[in-house]
């Protein structure tokens, strides 16, 4: 797939553009009082970013974006997979606990496949894009039920998706636009902009809707337009205008081969917690009003080094569950089996729900 592909590409000029020395992070690790671990004391200090092991991702592996589910369960698709083998999506308890799997119908299993689980709709059915077919189906968790309910022109990757009026809005990695879909599975052209024209197949990745602002924000893992280095990745915002997009502005900028991926918002702070699946291997907490990088774990990038068992290895996604993000660990680049994992990683603040109108069903 193209992702895998692009990372594969980026790895070859990280020696040229990626800073050597540690880029921007706070002077020292914050700490936080969190519920005690039962040594007699009700309380235990963690510090911000301690990074866990939530659960191991079995074959296929290669986790894509993870999905905090409101039955209080947790779910993520397998972004590729063997030729013969079908992707398939896990699900674990709130603790890391595997219980089930289902393997995805209709895929064309002879060539790179996978899935992406990007939404739920309000039903619970979960929304799971594929992304060599360019479907968006549906996944009935208790009868294990796929449906499609939609499919994206020939050639459209979809990549992530948020609920917003109208419809799911669904970003496509390899054609610099966001489809709208509507309740009916109806498929329009929402956003077509010069900016989320990537570079060498490096494309548009997150996507959230802020109803109290009626705003997008969009994540970019490269930048044609000249205004920075082609390798830098942005986050963006896109205002509604009725049903309309506005223009898109561009809030903060990446560091070069960085490729922006899938992201959280902090509740509290209202920060941008965005994971980078490039060879920079880290997490950058932004602040969308003044566009500064408030912090990057860890300090030193490349490594992945988190003070886990598994190092960062193609971060893709920050999804809050508590007051940590889950972190899907692709290691899109060099396929170790042994990487592919979701990692809990602690920041001291709770995030905001995706959104999830009473509307955000097909019918």
């Amino acid at each position: 797939m193209r992702r895998l592909l692009g990372a594969a590409a980026a790895a070859l000029l990280t020696a040229v553009l990626v800073p050597a020395g540690p880029l921007a992070a706070a002077d020292a690790p914050a700490t936080y009082a969190v519920p005690g671990s039962g040594s007699g004391s009700d309380k235990a200090t963690v510090a911000k970013w301690t990074t866990t092991v939530f659960a191991r991702v079995p074959s296929p592996g290669a986790p894509a974006y993870v999905h905090a589910h409101t039955n209080g369960r947790v779910y993520a698709g397998t972004y590729a997979a063997p030729d013969g083998q079908a992707s398939k999506v896990f699900e674990w308890t709130r603790d890391g606990t595997l219980l089930r799997s289902w393997a995805v119908p209709g895929q064309d299993l002879t060539g790179e496949h996978g899935v992406q689980v990007a939404a739920q709709t309000r039903t619970g059915l979960l929304v799971v894009l594929d992304t060599t077919t360019s479907r968006v189906l549906t996944l009935d968790v208790r009868t294990g039920r796929f449906r499609t309910v939609a499919t994206l022109p020939e050639g459209s990757v979809p990549n992530y998706a948020t609920w917003g009026p109208g419809g799911l809005y669904v970003t496509d990695y390899g054609d610099g636009v966001v489809w709208r879909v509507a309740r009916s599975g109806e498929v329009a052209e929402w956003l077509r902009d010069p900016v989320l024209d990537g570079v060498a197949g490096f494309g548009t990745t997150g996507i959230r809707y802020l109803p109290e602002d009626r705003t997008f924000l969009l994540t970019q893992q490269t930048l044609s337009t000249g205004a920075a280095l082609p390798t830098n990745g942005a986050l963006l915002r896109v205002p509604l205008e009725g049903r309309d997009p506005g223009a898109a502005e561009v809030l903060w900028t990446s560091q070069p081969t960085d490729l922006p991926d899938g992201f959280g918002i902090g509740r509290r702070t209202g920060h941008v917690y965005v994971a980078m699946v490039g060879p920079t291997n880290r997490i950058a907490e932004i602040d969308p009003e003044t566009g500064q990088e408030v912090d990057s774990f860890p300090a030193t990038p490349l490594t992945g080094e988190n003070g886990s068992e598994i190092p960062f290895d193609s971060p893709c996604n920050a999804t809050f569950l508590g007051k940590a993000v889950l972190v899907a660990n692709q290691s899109a680049v060099a396929g170790d089996a042994s990487h592919h994992a979701v990692l809990r990683v602690f920041v001291g603040e709770r995030g905001v729900a995706p959104y999830l109108p009473r509307r955000a069903t097909f019918r």
